[in-house]
């Protein structure tokens, strides 16, 4: 069984099994009204692909931003073709945050 747990502190989702770390998805949240929880990048550790862990994590921080009422912007590749073929479960963020979080990733590339 996969546990999902969300670490705001260090800006990371990560999925565990038997208590080791097997993938997560980087973020960071984008303050204002709206904020916003910008996915950065994806990783599932070797040994572990193909079971669905990064779908898995894609879909709980969308989840995550629907319970906390803001938008995911999708930088990191992964989620962004998650959300394209989710579009029921992974709402289009404005463009508007999409640019805010594109230049906040751009004056800030240690967040990547």
């Amino acid at each position: 069984m996969t546990e999902i747990r969300d670490d705001r502190a260090r800006g990371r989702l990560a999925a565990f099994e038997g208590g080791e770390p097997v993938g997560r998805v980087d973020y960071f949240t984008l303050d204002g009204q709206p904020g916003a929880l910008v996915a950065v990048h994806t990783v599932v550790e070797p040994g572990h692909e193909g079971r669905g862990i990064a779908g898995s994590l894609v879909r709980e921080l969308y989840a995550l931003a629907a319970r906390e009422g803001v938008p995911v912007v999708p930088l990191c590749p992964y989620a962004a073709r998650w959300a394209e073929r989710h579009p029921d479960e992974a709402p289009a963020a404005p463009a508007a945050l999409v640019e805010a979080a594109r230049a906040r990733l751009s004056a800030r590339p240690e967040l990547w």
